[in-house]
């Protein structure tokens, strides 16, 4: 697998880093967001008694970025993507766990006092882990705003679908249980499940591997770490560059 086209399952806000990142590995990608993102515009959250901000998802600081204006409280970022677009809309002072909602935990359990103030979680309708119940269990208060709301597609594009018939995937990448899950119920739903025996799947986490295993594909890869780095150097390691 050192050529050939990738498919990345990512939101549109989303994939363009990866999709740049897979180009300049020389492959022809192809993007069929998963995910629709719809920010909400209803509402603003408060900030009284409020010290800082966490966010678990890019689209989660897209969706603050738009409902609040201030950018002067601390960020905590589950990871350096989230992170990065943290920095790029102003945020600062920025802190990323370099992981998942775990390692966010961790951070903010190592560098925040619970009691100089809340925390507001930048979230979206379907939240992945509980957050809010570790902290909530060492003292700390977590406000969820519900900013955005992510759905899923329900089938399959025409390009999909004619690329999986015609065996044109070298290799797919997850970033999400949730896209994982969608893409497995699209693919047997539209009997396409065959296709999977010639394409590499990348999983971001064990969890996402773990939604993909319902689908015969040639093999799946698992990143060392949850984050974009380590996942294109599983493809890197597998492609021989």
């Amino acid at each position: 697998m050192r050529s050939g086209r990738a498919l990345v399952t990512r939101p549109r806000d989303d994939a363009e880093s990866i999709a740049q990142a897979l180009t300049e590995r020389g492959f022809d990608v192809q993007v069929e967001p998963l995910l629709q993102i719809v920010f909400r515009h209803d509402d603003t959250p408060s900030l009284d008694g409020v010290q800082g901000f966490l966010a678990t998802s890019a689209n989660g600081v897209r969706a603050l970025a738009m409902a609040c204006p201030r950018r002067d409280l601390p960020l905590w970022a589950v990871g350096d993507s989230t992170a990065r677009c943290a920095e790029t809309l102003g945020f600062r002072p920025v802190e990323s766990a370099g992981g998942n909602v775990n390692h966010l935990a961790e951070l903010v359990t190592r560098q925040v006092d619970p009691k100089q103030g809340a925390l507001l979680h930048a979230a979206g309708s379907t939240v992945a882990g509980d957050l809010a119940g570790i902290l909530g269990h060492r003292g700390y208060e977590v406000r969820r705003a519900v900013l955005y709301e992510a759905h899923t597609a329900d089938a399959f594009s025409a390009p999909l679908l004619a690329a999986l018939d015609g065996q044109e995937l070298a290799l797919a990448l997850f970033f999400s249980p949730r896209t994982a899950a969608t893409f497995a119920t699209l693919t047997l739903a539209a009997k396409r499940e065959q296709a999977c025996r010639a394409i590499d799947a990348f999983a971001l986490s064990p969890a996402v591997a773990e939604r993909l295993a319902r689908l015969p594909w040639r093999q799946i890869h698992v990143a060392r770490r949850p984050d974009q780095a380590a996942l294109l150097a599983a493809i890197d390691a597998q492609a021989g560059h």
